[in-house]
């Protein structure tokens, strides 16, 4: 009655009513991972944020406020749409007589928080799913582990000789619901903690440019 050996399915079933559980939480896990791993990849841009930067920082010196944010429409991603924010509010203040040199600074720093700050939501949307679902693959593996661990037991424990198929099923149950908790529970940690590093990264590239703008806004007043 037990699966061969490279039977996984048969392995599965084996595990009892536990498995598909946690294959359902391993499966959300995959399905999120993709998803950040597309949107992530799309905030990043298209081309190489230093070398936008660069361009964006001489068209600005040169007051050439339209084609910065064409090249920010064409470099796209999160980084773009937060110099976007900061180079149309430059040019909506360019000519405001009512605001000085450092009312116009201050005008555009605020529209770069506002803008990163809006940006980040999108950026951390989910991963506290996959958290969440690394940690109950554990809790649910070990509650698969003990139901397990409780059949063994009892077929220890019946009357006469022990029922060494029941025992053996047990066992075998409880590894099964281990083994795959385990699995979903290191591949949620690993995909939050990496997708957690990028949105980081992201984040400190934007901040970076922010201040890099308004130090390039402050050397051409």
């Amino acid at each position: 009655g037990h699966p061969k050996q490279g039977n996984y399915l048969g392995m599965m079933h084996a595990g009892g009513f536990i498995v598909p559980i946690l294959m359902a939480i391993f499966m959300i896990i995959v399905t999120f991972s993709i998803e950040r791993l597309m949107t992530i990849s799309k905030a990043k841009g298209k081309g190489a944020a230093d070398a936008f930067l660069r361009n964006i920082k001489s068209l600005i010196a040169s007051r050439q406020y339209d084609e910065a944010i064409a090249a920010s429409d064409k470099q796209k991603g999160s980084l773009a749409n937060v110099v976007r924010a900061g180079i149309e509010k430059l040019k909506n203040v360019e000519n405001d007589n009512s605001l000085d040199s450092e009312g116009k600074i201050g005008a555009v720093q605020k529209e770069l928080e506002e803008a990163t700050s809006l940006e980040l939501p999108m950026l951390s949307k989910n991963l506290s799913i996959i958290s969440t679902c690394a940690t109950i693959a554990t809790l649910w593996g070990l509650i698969g582990t003990v139901l397990g661990m409780i059949r063994s037991f009892a077929a220890m424990s019946a009357a006469g000789s022990p029922d060494t198929a029941a025992l053996a099923t047990g066992i075998s149950e409880a590894l099964i619901n281990t083994a795959i908790g385990i699995i979903g529970s290191v591949v949620g940690i690993i995909m939050y903690n990496y997708f957690s590093s990028r949105v980081d990264a992201i984040t400190h590239s934007m901040d970076e440019a922010g201040y890099s703008l308004l130090h390039t806004l402050k050397t051409n007043r």
